[in-house]
């Protein structure tokens, strides 16, 4: 019987371009594949063992004929290929309608109005690369005070500022106020707090960045686990993208390594329910920065603790891999790629060299956890729990 289930999401890991991908620019995007075809001698040895490469779609590259786990890949139902979209469809809300996007920065009068509540003016209000912009506008900020807004292809306001000019306190507040102005049909799916660093030339992003997300519009798998009696333990930025909701405890991270550690903690703790760990360096360090060879070390850093993440685990824990939404890094874009997402399913109880093929919905990883805990639910999606117990 399986009384803990640890999910852990790789954010921005893809395994291939979505049927709809070109409608978003993304034909040809494949996160995972594209590092294996472009870093020599790269391997993910562990991931491997456990199927990532038997995946369908993964036929040319080299692959093991046995493997210690159930696989499949996932279609995403909502249309969008950002982070909240992606984490709420794997809790099991499919968004109908996508979040707001703003390709030509925000209209005059949000800004104004965000100025007023604020304080302080504002420069920027653009698409931009979170590193880029602030080599762009820094130095005015710095001088000026004013707030670096900015935007991307994602339904995102970040608001970005130099530590030792706005402090962390008062940068929270205005992202807080943002996200009290922006709802309704300006309801973006999250505000950021991006501070940074450094001198001229030399800025750099730190890692007290903060994401305030809507709350999700429904009960999402995390409540059904909160509200039957079991523990949600939240793990890195797990607790800002669903608002707080549903979770009865949560520990905040910096980076993959903080990430991985408090859930090799959490998994050697003694308690039933649902570990949620997002490791967000893949997506926010390499991704977006087109750092292949920088993305590759990730995993493979990953890779590397994923012997103690196994081997921590209870008889009664099943481990599920998987990610949001892709991030090729080496694409000309530096923005998320729209792409199906890898799902292995490990544990005692599971099934071995066990594909499922292409599954519908991300919602049907909260719908099989679900099935998994006998908790009643109407989240989207399908569960495919008797597929892959033994």
């Amino acid at each position: 019987m399986i009384k803990r289930v640890i999910l852990m999401v790789l954010d921005s890991v893809g395994v291939g371009e979505l049927p709809d991908a070109a409608d978003y620019g993304d034909q040809g995007s494949n996160t995972l594949k594209n590092i294996y075809k472009n870093v020599e001698n790269f391997s993910l040895a562990n991931l491997e063992k456990l199927g990532i490469l038997n995946i369908d779609g993964f036929e040319d590259i080299k692959k093991r004929e046995n493997f210690k786990g159930s696989i499949a890949k996932c279609n995403e139902k909502s249309k969008a290929k950002d982070t909240t979209t992606g984490h709420w469809e794997i809790g099991g809300i499919i968004l109908n309608d996508p979040f707001p996007t703003y390709p030509n920065g925000f209209p005059d009068d949000l800004i104004k109005e965000f100025e007023r509540r604020t304080g302080r003016k504002t420069i920027g209000n653009c698409v931009a690369s979170g590193t880029e912009i602030i080599k762009e506008l820094g130095k005015e900020h710095v001088e000026t005070g004013k707030l670096i807004v900015y935007t991307s292809a994602d339904s995102v306001f970040q608001v970005a500022a130099h530590e030792e000019v706005v402090p962390l306190k008062e940068l929270y507040w205005i992202c807080e106020t943002a996200r009290n102005l922006l709802q309704g049909e300006h309801g973006v799916g999250r505000v950021i707090a991006r501070p940074f660093v450094g001198v001229e030339g030399n800025y750099t992003r730190t890692g007290n960045r903060k994401d305030y997300s809507l709350p999700p519009p429904k009960d999402s798998l995390l409540d059904y686990v909160k509200n039957s009696g079991h523990q949600v333990y939240a793990i890195g930025k797990i607790e800002d993208i669903f608002a707080k909701k549903g979770i009865s405890r949560s520990t905040p991270t910096k980076s993959n390594e903080e990430g991985i550690e408090a859930t090799i903690n959490a998994i050697k703790e003694d308690f039933d329910g649902l570990i949620f760990t997002n490791l967000v360096d893949f997506d926010m360090l390499y991704g977006h920065r087109n750092n292949v060879t920088g993305y590759a070390k990730a995993l493979e850093d990953f890779d590397n603790k994923l012997p103690e993440i196994l081997g921590s685990l209870k008889k009664s824990d099943m481990l599920i891999i998987t990610a949001d939404h892709g991030c090729d890094p080496t694409t000309e874009g530096t923005d998320h790629t729209r792409e199906y997402i890898p799902l292995i399913f490990y544990g005692e109880n599971i099934k071995e060299n066990n594909n499922l093929g292409i599954l519908d919905t991300f919602a049907d990883i909260g719908k099989t956890i679900l099935d998994i805990f006998n908790i009643e639910n109407d989240i989207a999606g399908k569960s495919v729990k008797k597929e892959i117990l033994l």
